[in-house]
């Protein structure tokens, strides 16, 4: 049976090849030390839990969830998000509820790329950015993030032709794979440019409270009037350590906001009530896990400085947010053929910083979600294969 072109027109999701990969090792008996992929290694906090076991035993939350969300979560989300970021929020018509953002992100894209249209993108970036463009037949136009601009792309270098035809400008910052972090001052000029060219900004903000070294994450609904032009998706998944509970929202223009409900309503159900009680008592209940994640992950981010210098690595300028770094390969190889080195003779698994587009070549990523230990022992590794930032590492040929 042939699948659909849309289908085809897509790459393999890089992480299912690179989890592929890694079961394979495994399954011969290899110790494979994931660097690759986002998952908090600490469980979510005791309290959510808790909620979430008391709720899963009243019977009344075992029915279908209202569409968007219940209002007592929106409730949450709207006097969070004004402690937060100080920006009031009608929790009946400018938040709906999402099934994390990855999903959120898909369905903005189809609700609003139609075949011909252009989404700007920045690369590299999450692959679902671009993948599900493809899938709502649009064009993905590239804003390329570089070193020398600090990973925030060049607005004065896309094209009027492309501005002309763009419906959509996605964003995230924190940033996932670079770190790179944005201030209101840019978000103003975003903000700016998508009223003058009549673009939905679309801004990922699913890393906004992990961040080190005194930085505090703005939300871009800060920018005076943003709220025309911008939607923002939030996830509890890595502020709460709750990747696989699958629960997030969309906050923001009011009529986008309508556009992405109206499209979920008609392809999912919603999120299952307890667990959007337990995201009520995250959102509402004691914050203390949110410092002890960040000074965990800071102390990592430091340890791997250290032990990366020690490995040639040119010096590293400390990421202020998210728990990844983003890293060059060595001299004289691709990111393909060191991630490959990596996995095939250190059994460590870092991605290749053309999975997040052509942009990432050159670089790799590191995810800080595992244990001091553990990631001493993947330089270790690194150190007794020879895998070092210069002229001694070369690609094996098998």
């Amino acid at each position: 049976m042939e699948v659909s072109n849309r289908l085809k027109k897509i790459p393999p999701y890089v992480f299912a090849q690179i989890d592929q990969k890694r079961q394979e090792l495994v399954a011969k008996g290899i110790d494979v030390i994931n660097l690759g992929i986002g998952d908090p290694d600490g469980p979510t906090p005791k309290h959510i839990v808790e909620s979430a076991k008391n709720a899963l035993d009243n019977p009344v939350n075992h029915h279908y969830p209202p569409f968007g969300g219940m209002p007592e979560y929106k409730e949450a989300i709207s006097n969070w998000f004004n402690d937060r970021f100080k920006v009031k929020l009608n929790p009946k018509t400018q938040i709906t509820s999402l099934i994390g953002s990855k999903e959120g992100l898909h369905n903005t894209i189809m609700a609003y790329i139609d075949s011909g249209d252009i989404n700007l993108i920045p690369d590299p970036a999450y692959p679902v950015y671009r993948t599900s463009t493809i899938l709502a037949g649009g064009e993905p136009y590239f804003m390329n993030l570089n070193e020398e601009n600090d990973f925030l792309p060049d607005l004065n270098a896309i094209p009027k032709d492309v501005l002309a035809k763009a419906k959509l400008m996605l964003l995230n910052y924190p940033n996932n794979p670079t770190a790179a972090v944005a201030n209101l001052d840019f978000f103003e000029r975003v903000i700016h440019l998508a009223k003058k060219h009549s673009i939905l900004v679309a801004h990922d903000l699913a890393y906004s409270e992990m961040t080190f070294d005194n930085y505090v994450a703005p939300s871009i609904l800060e920018v005076p009037g943003a709220i025309d032009t911008a939607i923002e998706l939030h996830s509890l998944s890595k502020t709460f350590n709750m990747t696989g509970w699958r629960i997030g929202f969309v906050v923001g223009n009011e009529n986008s906001v309508k556009a992405v409900a109206s499209l979920k309503s008609n392809v999912d159900t919603d999120i299952f009530k307890v667990v959007q009680l337990a995201a009520i008592n995250a959102l509402t209940g004691p914050m203390t896990h949110i410092q002890e994640c960040n000074d965990l992950y800071q102390a990592r981010r430091d340890l791997a400085i250290t032990e990366l210098q020690n490995l040639g690595w040119p010096k590293i300028k400390p990421n202020k947010a998210t728990f990844y770094m983003w890293l060059k390969v060595p001299p004289h190889m691709t990111s393909q053929d060191f991630c490959t080195k990596m996995l095939e003779e250190a059994h460590i698994v870092v991605p290749p910083g053309t999975a997040y587009g052509p942009n990432g070549e050159g670089y790799f990523r590191i995810s800080l979600c595992v244990g001091e230990k553990r990631l001493k022992e993947a330089f270790d590794r690194m150190k007794s294969k020879n895998i070092v930032f210069g002229p001694s590492t070369v690609v094996s040929h098998k």
